[in-house]
């Protein structure tokens, strides 16, 4: 087993634990992270042996994220950090495992919208204390974090991408 290629691929699900804890307790994506993700993608691409052309679909891939993204920003559906941490992700996934991270990440994201509501009518109203985050979180009509499920969405596609596989066959 390659350690050096090992690290390299921890870096996805590094960071995009890291992006869900910020969203979860700012609210907020910083850019650094989707940045991180786009510049380790390529030694890591390079780690494993994957080939150019479908590195170039990789890209493909995360531009057509990106752009769906910044529509769905556009529409003040998701916030610009979401859109641009899809994105990042898309480019790691490829077109292997981009629907089941999108199918995946709207299941969790479902999941959690669902939770929140409950959690904001049954819960809220009992909170004394603790952090502020927590009281953001829980605020009646507040934002959703959605990176926690971009997160899980990436995690759960991560085994299918053309990455992996490639590690694995070698």
């Amino acid at each position: 087993m390659d350690l050096v290629s090992l690290a390299l691929l921890s870096v996805l699900p590094g960071l995009v634990i890291a992006a869900a804890l910020s969203d979860l307790t700012t609210m907020r994506i910083p850019n650094w992270l989707s940045g991180s993700l786009i510049v380790g993608f390529f030694p890591a691409a390079l780690a494993v042996g994957l080939p150019l052309d479908v590195v170039g679909l990789h890209g493909g891939v995360a531009v057509i994220a990106l752009l769906v993204g910044m529509g769905l920003f556009a529409l003040r559906v998701i916030g610009g950090g979401d859109a641009k941490l899809i994105a990042a992700a898309c480019l790691w996934l490829g077109p292997s495992a981009s629907f089941e991270f999108i199918l995946w990440t709207a299941v969790f994201g479902g999941l959690l919208s669902l939770a929140l509501i409950v959690a904001r009518r049954d819960v809220a109203p009992h909170i004394v204390g603790g952090p502020g985050w927590v009281h953001t979180l829980l605020e009646t009509k507040g934002d959703i974090p959605y990176g926690i499920a971009i997160c899980i969405g990436a995690l759960m596609a991560f085994p299918s991408s053309a990455l992996l596989t490639t590690f694995a066959a070698g």
